[in-house]
């Protein structure tokens, strides 16, 4: 067991893998979540923690205060705010691993924060989906403490390589790959369930395998399907951060907008109950389906002969 005494902020699906791979690595583990303070909301989550030996900290400060790495793995859209406030906390030399999705602006910002109050900020660019890699997941590493701590996260069977020792470079490889992967689930989301509507979906994905042969179309679908409509939110909160990343580049991010856009309905229906009893695992016909019956009016579309 190592020395480091490790502290989660966010202990969603990502933090909660990442405190699992890590524990045997570290001295201690910790985590503070939002949903720990909220009656409604902190039952699964402390009783999670409990389960799995993580202490469940009653703020942020209280975490910062036990931590020499904290891990920020929460929403996009909380990325600065979260490095706001640990900033007011955090104790001198105290490592602060940034694994959220946000732009090179963004990653900016909350370094400064973090430096100005004392810590070691460490920008990471996940750059694939964290299950079922857990803490191997690809990860590119920026700024200036990157390759002073690269051999103690490799070491921990985390694949971690740095990009650059400029805060930035990571989050813009990670951001302008989610412009193409958060882009193609939205098409298959738009595409499948107009074709699913029209009746063609067989022959249209048919057309697909041969254009695209190295690719499950039915398989891949069902996947998009599913992660989406699980974590839809939290892909549009993203794909708001990579619009950002386009704009910073001096470009308008129609595409990255428009994405957004199409994860955030999916997360509109999945948060009015339109998937409830759909398992996980179901083709993407059954999530389809669902967005069909959801369709307000008398008019359908008239499916092909």
């Amino acid at each position: 067991m190592g020395s480091w005494r490790i502290g989660l902020i966010g202990y969603g699906e990502v933090g909660r893998i990442f405190s699992a791979g890590l524990q045997p690595r570290a001295a201690w583990i910790g985590a503070w979540d939002q949903k720990f303070s909220d009656p409604v909301q902190c039952d699964e989550p402390l009783a999670h923690a409990a389960a799995q030996g993580v202490e469940a900290c009653e703020g942020l400060a209280a975490l910062c205060g036990q931590s020499t790495l904290l891990i920020s793995a929460v929403t996009a859209s909380s990325t600065l705010a979260v490095a706001q406030d640990a900033a007011r906390h955090i104790r001198p030399g105290t490592v602060f691993l940034d694994i959220n999705s946000a732009s090179p602006g963004t990653k900016q910002q909350a370094a400064a924060l973090i430096e100005r109050g004392g810590g070691r900020y460490l920008e990471a660019g996940v750059m694939t989906s964290v299950p079922p890699h857990g803490i191997r997941v690809p990860m590119l590493l920026g700024g200036p403490h990157a390759l002073g701590l690269l051999p103690v996260l490799q070491a921990w069977g985390m694949s971690a390589h740095v990009a650059s020792e400029r805060v930035g470079v990571a989050s813009a490889t990670k951001m302008c790959r989610s412009v193409m992967i958060k882009g193609l689930e939205a098409l298959v989301l738009e595409s499948y369930t107009a074709a699913r509507a029209y009746g063609v979906e067989d022959t249209m994905l048919a057309t697909l395998a041969e254009t695209f042969p190295g690719i499950d179309w039915q398989a891949q679908g069902s996947y998009f399907f599913s992660r989406v409509a699980q974590h839809g939110q939290r892909r549009a909160e993203e794909m708001r951060e990579a619009a950002n990343t386009v704009r910073e580049a001096g470009f308008h991010p129609v595409m990255a907008e428009a994405i957004a856009a199409r994860h955030e309905a999916m997360a509109a229906q999945a948060h009015a109950g339109q998937f409830n009893g759909v398992p996980a695992e179901s083709p993407w016909q059954a999530y389809a389906d669902r967005l069909i019956a959801a369709i307000p009016g008398p008019e359908q579309p008239h499916a092909a002969d």
